[in-house]
Formats: C-alpha cells, sequence, structure tokens
C-alpha cells in the first residue's frame, strides 16, 4: 500500500457530498454497524506495509491509533476533520518528503466486539477512507485500563516499513488515549483477535522494547478525558515510554501535534519554527501544541555530572 498522492479538493469534494447527502464521514459506524470492518480487521493479516516506490521513494510510516471507548469517541471525527492540516505539515512544509500514514482504534478484547482495528499505510485520500470505516463502538471495561498492548504487539510484529528496514530510519507510532494498557499482552487475546499462537504471555514491557526498535513512540493523553491529568495513568506511560508522555490541553490540536512531533523528530524544524508554521496557515493550536512539545525540543539531556564528564549526553 501507499500508492497515490493526497489531494485536498479530493477531500472537500467528498465532504461537500457529504454534507449534501445527509451523510456522514463515519457513515459504516452511524449507520448502526457492530462489527470490525473487513477491511481493518487485523486477524490473519501478515503485515501491514509502508514501502518505497517510484511515486514515493522516500517512505516514511507514520501511524496514529487511538482509543474509541468511552470519552475518546469523539478523537477519530476530530481527527478527520483536521486532515489537511496534518498532511499539509508534513508535506508542505517538508517535514517529510513520503509520509504514509496508518489509523487505528483500540478498545478493550476483554469485552468489546471490535478491541483492535487497523487501517492500511496510505499516501492518498484512502487513509480518509480508512478512518470512514472505523467503528465507533464506545464501550470499554468500566476500569482504567483498555488493550493498548494488544495494540502494540500488532505494530510489533505484524508491519513492514522501509524506512527502517532499509534505511535504518525508525517510524512513528502515536495512540491517543487516556488509560492504562493492561500489565501482559495475552495470548489468548492474541490468538482470538490477531490469529497468533505465541507460546506465553508476553510483558507489555518487553512488547514496548520490541516495538520501539522500529518506531518512535508517543503516547498523547488530551484534555477533556476521563482520566486527564491522571497521576497514575501518566506516571505508567512514563514508565514506558519515558519523555515520550504528552499531556495536550486542546484535542482539536491533536493533528497539529503530530505532525510538529514528526517534524521535530526529523530535524526539518525546531520547536519555534513549527509555532511560526501553524501561525502562518492560521491555527489556534500553536499554544497547546507548544505547551505539549517543549519537552521534546532539546537536542541534549543534562545528566549528572561526573569527573571528567561533559554531564551532557547527546541524543
Amino acid at each position: 500500500m501507499g500508492s497515490g498522492i493526497w489531494s485536498t479538493d479530493v477531500y472537500s469534494a467528498a465532504a461537500s457530498y457529504r454534507a449534501a447527502k445527509g451523510t456522514s464521514a463515519f457513515a459504516y459506524s452511524d449507520s448502526g454497524a457492530r462489527a470490525t470492518h473487513e477491511d481493518l480487521d487485523p486477524y490473519g493479516v501478515a503485515a501491514r506495509e509502508s514501502r518505497d516506490s517510484d511515486e514515493h521513494p522516500d517512505s516514511l510510516a507514520i501511524a496514529v491509533l487511538f482509543d474509541v471507548t468511552g470519552s475518546m469517541g469523539g478523537v477519530p471525527r476530530t481527527l478527520q476533520t483536521k486532515l489537511p492540516d496534518l498532511l499539509g505539515l508534513l508535506m508542505r512544509k517538508g517535514y517529510a518528503t513520503d509520509p504514509q500514514i496508518l489509523f487505528g482504534a483500540i478498545g478493550d478484547a476483554t469485552c468489546d466486539r471490535a478491541p483492535l482495528q487497523i487501517g492500511q499505510f496510505e499516501s492518498d485520500n484512502r487513509m480518509d477512507e480508512d478512518l470512514g470505516k472505523i467503528l465507533l463502538e464506545g464501550g470499554g471495561g468500566g476500569q482504567k485500563t483498555e488493550s493498548y498492548e494488544l495494540a502494540m504487539y500488532f505494530m510489533a510484529r505484524h508491519t513492514s516499513i522501509d524506512c527502517f528496514e532499509r534505511r535504518g530510519r525508525k517510524g512513528y507510532l502515536f495512540i491517543i488515549g487516556d488509560e492504562l494498557p493492561y500489565p501482559k499482552v495475552s495470548r489468548r487475546q492474541v490468538r482470538q483477535v490477531i490469529g497468533d499462537s505465541p507460546l506465553r504471555d508476553i510483558t507489555t514491557k518487553d512488547i514496548v522494547a520490541e516495538l520501539t526498535r522500529a518506531y518512535h513512540v508517543y503516547y498523547i493523553l488530551p484534555a477533556g478525558a476521563s482520566y486527564a491529568g491522571d497521576g497514575q495513568v501518566l506516571a505508567a506511560w512514563r514508565d514506558l515510554l519515558g519523555q515520550n508522555v504528552l499531556e495536550l490541553d486542546d484535542l482539536d490540536a491533536v493533528c497539529e501535534t503530530i505532525a510538529l512531533t514528526v517534524g521535530l523528530g526529523e530535524d526539518a524544524i525546531d520547536l519555534d519554527e513549527g509555532l511560526d508554521d501553524l501561525d502562518e496557515m492560521g491555527s489556534e493550536a500553536g499554544q497547546a501544541v507548544g505547551r505539549a512539545l517543549a519537552r521534546l525540543d532539546r537536542r541534549t539531556l543534562a545528566v549528572p555530572e561526573e569527573p571528567g564528564a561533559s554531564g551532557v549526553i547527546r541524543l
């Protein structure tokens, strides 16, 4: 996958057509669907692929997975309306030459009908189509955990990305949520949802270590979510991902946050340049994005100084 070119004109035409017909951008879910769309079903999938081609010789894999349970159910609708902003920043501002974006959704494998939904890596307007196929189940288990670890298992073992495999450049994975992962990847749930047959459960720490060999992984906790600012949630994710846990004041700024994070990671911009780009495009997200990304805009990490040491580690 990953062929074709994103067109804002095509996106706008599709939005106008839906408005004229009175249909939703999430027609599959809003029509009363009760199961994972076959195109997003992870069961039996060998790999979702991000590939180089003559059309896209410098592909960069970017995956965005969001919790669709409870208060997080509005996240994909926000993403869908801001897709032109995301692609505009990534491509027109040169943050990434050939971005290929995968969208997916996370639920709870202990109780939901659609605990994991995974699209394809796309370069064109099919990424909008994948968003529209997501089932916004809104379930969850009623506790402070969802199956993030199962999603990370899939991304670690069932994606193949040329940016890493050919050029040694990590892709990007953004998880947007407000709850805890389960402490282990359940082998039973892996069999049921993905179709693999692991010999044993895998600790979430181990699957994160495996995943981060090929991806820069970020967890975004937006304001307005049920557990926004929750100390337990933040501490657990920071234990897994370190500084790559972003608290976002404004859910409407999620696309801009993703784009600038990629720009920073690719050394295409510094934070001030990225915020200037937001101002130029008329975005009101600058303050929220700036606060969320302030800790990432560093090229060095200060550490306690030892005798004879500079006290600085280069990242």
